[in-house]
C-alpha cells in the first residue's frame, strides 16, 4: 500500500449528522464540496465508486471517506478548520493536507475533474 486518501466531508456522520446536513443542505445553509462530488442525492455515485476501486487496484492507494466527527485526533488536526478536505496518510502514518477545500470547490462536483487532480499530485507526493 503507498498510503491512504482521507476524505473529510464537512458534515456529521450518523442519522442526526446525515439528516442536518441534507436538510441544510436544501435549504442552503449547508454545504459540502466534497459530498457534491461523491454523493447523488441519495447515495455514492457509481463513478466516485470507480474511482476508489482504481486508486487501489491501480495505484496501490486506499479512499477512505469520513464525517468531523470519525476522525481520529491526527486527522482532526491535519483538517481542523480546513473542512471538507482530502488528507493523504504515508505509509509511516503521517499525515499531510493533499487537497483542501478551495480545490474541491473548484472541481464543481465532477467525478472525473477529482480523478484527474488526484492522479496528477500522487506522482508529487509519493
Amino acid at each position: 500500500m503507498r498510503g491512504t486518501l482521507i476524505g473529510v466531508y464537512k458534515a456529521d456522520g450518523g442519522v442526526a449528522g446525515e439528516l442536518s446536513y441534507f436538510f441544510g443542505h436544501l435549504i442552503g445553509t449547508r454545504s459540502c464540496s466534497l459530498c457534491d462530488i461523491s454523493h447523488s442525492l441519495v447515495s455514492k455515485k457509481s463513478s466516485f465508486k470507480e474511482l476508489e476501486r482504481h486508486l487501489l487496484e491501480e495505484h496501490g492507494i486506499l479512499m477512505r471517506m469520513i464525517h468531523l466527527n470519525e476522525r481520529n485526533e491526527r486527522e482532526q488536526k491535519a483538517s481542523e478548520g480546513r473542512e471538507p478536505c482530502i488528507l493523504l496518510e504515508y505509509p509511516d502514518q503521517s499525515i499531510s493536507m493533499f487537497l483542501d477545500s478551495t480545490d474541491l470547490t473548484a472541481l464543481s462536483g465532477s467525478v472525473s475533474s477529482l480523478k484527474k487532480l488526484v492522479l496528477s499530485r500522487l506522482d508529487l507526493y509519493l
